[in-house]
């Protein structure tokens, strides 16, 4: 049944081509040059059904046949008496036409109104020319023409404004109607978000550093805005703070200086009252676009005095809180040095070679991740601490990748050529008990057990932790050289090994910052039995106490070897 339906449909198609295929355009005109042909619609309108011959080979579709777009007229026309369809634009313009559909006007047809404004409407049906023609409806010049013809009261707000006349004095940078209202996905900005007007419609001009710069604009004023309480409202997702518009009006854009303006002197209590019922001539002359300074481009008093105060509190509060900083931080250290005095703390968990490469791959990974986040996220505080330089923080992100590198070897050495690195390495390493403590863990943290699991020297917490370094220290290191020496590696590899390693690389990060602070610096500053540092990094010594609740089986260990030379002497079996 399908295939039947699929010939019938082919068959359709080709009858309709073949009886359409000898249709000329001098067919078609030979009724359609009569400039007094018309008919009338169901409103009883007269419509016209003239084509100019010479305009419309002169169109962009001039050299198009007239039943490429009318592609229902078929020879017998119009002998059938059945009228030809409208042109279907789609057909060619899949893309603009989709974009219409989505806009008010398609939404509209959609909904069933038929009399919004179509394709034809705007570009004209026969004598459509290129929008850069003078003679284009959508010239920029023409383009309140044309808009005006539905929207009349809007058109000639717009032809008032500053928008207006920067476009009648010729400049094409000025918003026209689709500067602000896009071309075919025409949206009606009146429900629209504080947030979507003044950073997608008013910020395209009055952000560009182009714009303001050639015709003399202020640079800051978008800036400014999102900075004021009207901004920070709308960034935080208020729908009812006012944005550029509620101020300065929609169509009808006028100067300060106009005293139509709705930002003129005169007229601001007005404006200011809309929102703030009650609002007077002091209230209204409070200032929304502030510079940073604290000034607002003007000497008078009140922004003087605000701008004064400003530096007086800046003053106040570095001063105030560096000495806050500085007091607890003195304190910190000696209260600290006093604890490490009165403790006794004679185990040696870390040797001083441990604890200085400790120190070193601690330090590069701290600037490692700074540096790098900066360049990720530029906007961010990481990158105001590098002074927003991206020189300085690409080399020192790849010197601090270097050093890492390069204690990572030494590490690699160390465990290699030394007692104490060999001890260390036998006891790093993961043996069959790891995995029953990792089961006794989480029977333990479910409260199955009372039983924590019995660690030595080092547990699953501490093999995890080591043995996650060294791989994350070979995939940071062949991916972040991969980066650097990009023109290097693309001499025998593809260019898509770099962004793969870029991936890498970023994400890597990303799961080695989380690990550090959500694992590491639990056990060594936050686990309570520590707070709020595990002294063992700074002397490398812990005390018996800890020892014996933390490793027990490393202090029964201690123990049995204490007890060994005794053993010998007398005789006895340990």
């Amino acid at each position: 049944m399908k295939v039947n339906l699929f010939l019938i449909s082919v068959l359709a198609v080709l009858l309709a081509f073949s009886a359409s295929a000898g249709v000329k355009n001098s067919d078609c005109l030979d009724c359609h040059g009569d400039n007094t042909l018309f008919k009338t619609n169901s409103t009883g309108k007269a419509i016209s059904l003239f084509v100019n011959a010479v305009k419309l080979k002169q169109s962009v579709h001039g050299t198009n046949a007239c039943i490429s777009c009318h592609a229902d007229v078929t020879a017998k026309h119009p002998d059938d008496n059945r009228p030809g369809a409208p042109a279907n634009c789609s057909a060619c313009h899949q893309r603009s036409a989709e974009s219409y559909a989505a806009s008010v006007h398609g939404l509209a047809l959609k909904a069933g109104h038929d009399d919004v404004a179509n394709c034809r409407d705007c570009h004209d049906s026969h004598e459509i020319i290129s929008d850069n023609s003078p003679t284009s409806p959508i010239y920029f010049l023409r383009q309140a023409e044309t808009c005006g013809a539905c929207h009349d009261r809007e058109a000639r707000d717009w032809r008032a404004s500053v928008h207006g006349r920067a476009v009648t004095a010729g400049s094409h940078d000025a918003p026209t109607c689709t500067g602000c209202h896009d071309d075919h996905k025409i949206r009606s900005l009146k429900s629209s978000s504080t947030m979507s007007i003044s950073e997608d419609v008013c910020s395209r001009c009055h952000a560009s550093e182009r714009l303001n710069t050639k015709y003399n604009l202020p640079a800051d004023r978008v800036k400014t805005f999102f900075e004021s309480y009207h901004g920070l409202a709308a960034q935080y997702g208020s729908t009812v703070a006012a944005n550029c518009a509620s101020c300065h009006g929609y169509h009808k854009v006028l100067p300060s200086a106009d005293t139509n303006s709705t930002v003129s002197k005169v007229n601001l209590v007005a404006t200011c009252g809309k929102c703030h019922p009650g609002a007077n001539k002091e209230f209204s002359q409070g200032k929304i676009h502030i510079a940073p300074d604290g000034q607002a481009g003007g000497v008078d008093f009140g922004s003087q005095l605000n701008h004064w105060v400003r530096r007086i509190y800046l003053f106040l509060i570095f001063a105030t809180i560096g000495a806050m900083f500085a007091h607890n931080a003195i304190l910190f250290v000696k209260k600290t040095a006093a604890r490490l005095r009165m403790t006794e703390r004679p185990v040696v968990r870390m040797t001083a070679s441990q604890r200085w490469q400790h120190f070193v791959l601690a330090t590069s990974f701290i600037v490692l991740a700074v540096t790098g986040f900066a360049l990720k996220f530029p906007d961010s505080w990481l990158a105001k601490v590098l002074c927003s330089n991206e020189p300085f923080r690409r080399w020192t992100h790849r010197i601090a990748g270097v050093v890492m590198l390069v204690i990572g070897a030494y590490h690699v050495i160390y465990i290699l050529a030394t007692r104490d690195g060999r001890k260390l390495l036998v006891d790093l390493f993961p043996v069959k008990k790891d995995a029953a403590d990792v089961w006794q863990a989480v029977r333990y943290l479910a409260g199955f057990t009372g039983q924590k699991p019995q660690i030595c020297r080092f547990g699953y917490a501490e093999k995890m932790e080591y043995w996650a370094v060294v791989w994350g220290t070979i995939i940071m290191g062949v991916t972040g050289l991969a980066i650097w020496l990009k023109i290097d590696v693309t001499q025998f590899l593809p260019r898509w090994v770099v962004a793969v390693a870029t991936t890498i690389h970023y994400y890597e990060a990303v799961l080695a910052c989380l690990a550090i602070v959500v694992w590491h610096f639990y056990h060594v500053m936050f686990d309570p039995e520590v707070y709020p540092i595990n002294t063992a990094c700074l002397d490398g010594r812990i005390s018996e106490e800890f020892q014996a609740h933390e490793h027990p089986l490393e202090s029964k260990a201690d123990t049995l070897r204490a007890d060994l030379p005794a053993a010998k002497e007398t005789g006895k079996e340990i």
